[in-house]
């Protein structure tokens, strides 16, 4: 018998999902950068700080070696909690209402396992951050979206029997909106007492312009009804190294906990002594940092209505969402056409909702003004051309030999 004949099947459920869009071009610009092409890089869902290399010679490193708490070290959630108290005035017991992980994403993943069952439906109001859809559907749950112009006091418009819970990225991924205490509360006050827990994502809140931003866990003191993500991953500038951490109440924490003994164990016990030891000398250096981030993402706004490139409303994050008009292609077109041809990586608006397709995303945290300034004026130059070139696009691809992202997923 020829043991080949029977074809070995993989999930429906993982086969039925696309890939990540952002990571999707950010992978076609790393591999022609190994090639030697020099890539305008504003795709990036990060900022690059300097940060001293602190000396590790201060770390128990044998310790390091092992596991560490599944919860994460508990010297490192003394350390959060206490910052949340400082910036927030928001109490977190480090014992039951916070876990450390390897990394924001993960958590969300399992907060959703942690409450969801099969067949409950989750909220995102558009633009929503691509990876939120395929997280649900992975927990079995049931995205549903929200137009990216329908405030607040309308969102219990799109409400359901199955809404279960509505997620919210403050400050927003990609358009860089920041949600005030009022509309917090407001968002909590129409969920809570129809059972829907309200899940922020907040992962960007050390890039503000301001000390006025709002966490969840101030507003919902008792944590009853939310769930709060965040990643020092991304606000200390060290994306690589995957650390997030998730606020709830006792229950919620628990239920992610027993998630996450059995997906993850801990996360780096080497990297959380390090953070422990260091965590207001790295926040000394890269928060003036973030800050000087804003304040580029705002002169770059105003360069963009300068040239007659309109973006959605947002003063927050490194990113901007270019409205691309009339252009004839889809935003997926533009930005192959525009990092295969012109080698400036930027990531369509579809990836963020339907609403959002005539979109596209640019991150100021890589590039120099300069080059940003350069990239966008032939942004506005191919829009206003309608240039595109799929024979072109296909051609490099292949040379690249990656596939082709199809809208179609």
């Amino acid at each position: 018998m020829d043991i080949k004949n029977v074809k070995m099947q993989l999930s429906e459920k993982v086969n039925n999902i696309p890939e990540a869009l952002s990571v999707y071009m950010n992978n076609v610009v790393y591999e022609m950068k190994r090639r030697g092409e020099r890539i305008y890089v504003l795709s990036l869902g990060e900022a690059y700080f300097e940060i001293p290399m602190l000396p590790f010679e201060e770390i128990d490193f044998k310790k390091g070696y092992h596991y560490s708490e599944s919860r994460g070290l508990y010297e490192l959630r003394q350390v959060i909690s206490r910052f949340y108290i400082e910036h927030y005035k928001a109490s977190i017991d480090p014992d039951t209402e916070l876990l450390i992980s390897a990394g924001s994403k993960p958590l969300i993943y399992m907060a959703f396992q942690a409450v969801l069952n099969p067949g409950d439906e989750v909220l995102i109001p558009e633009p929503a951050w691509l990876s939120y859809t395929e997280e649900i559907k992975l927990a079995d749950g049931v995205p549903g979206f929200i137009p990216y112009d329908c405030p607040i006091d309308q969102f219990e418009n799109h409400f359901s029997d199955r809404t279960r819970m509505v997620v919210i990225c403050n400050p927003n991924n990609p358009a860089g909106r920041v949600y005030t205490r009022k509309e917090l509360q407001k968002l909590y006050n129409i969920c809570r007492p129809r059972g829907i827990y309200v899940l922020v994502d907040e992962a960007y809140s050390d890039f503000i312009t301001d000390d006025s931003y709002n966490s969840m866990a101030s507003v919902v003191s008792d944590k009853d009804g939310i769930i709060v993500v965040n990643s020092l991953s991304k606000n200390m500038g060290i994306s690589g190294w995957r650390v997030g951490y998730v606020i709830s109440t006792k229950d919620v924490i628990y239920n992610i906990l027993k998630l996450n003994q059995h997906l993850i164990t801990c996360p780096a016990t080497l990297l959380l002594l390090y953070l422990t030891k260091y965590f207001d000398e790295i926040l000394r250096t890269t928060l003036p940092q973030a800050q000087e981030v804003v304040n580029k993402r705002v002169e770059i706004d105003a360069y963009c209505r300068d040239i007659g490139l309109d973006s959605l409303p947002g003063t927050a994050t490194f990113y901007l969402f270019l409205n691309i008009g009339d252009y004839k292609y889809s935003s997926l077109d533009l930005a192959l056409y525009l990092l295969t041809k012109y080698k400036i990586s930027v990531v369509p608006g579809l990836a963020y909702g339907k609403s959002t397709g005539r979109f596209i995303r640019i991150g100021v945290g890589v590039e120099s003004m300069e080059d940003i300034k350069a990239s966008l004026n032939i942004i506005k130059e191919v829009i206003d051309n309608d240039e595109f070139d799929s024979d072109y696009v296909d051609a490099k691809l292949e040379e690249l030999h990656i596939n082709r992202f199809k809208e179609s997923q």
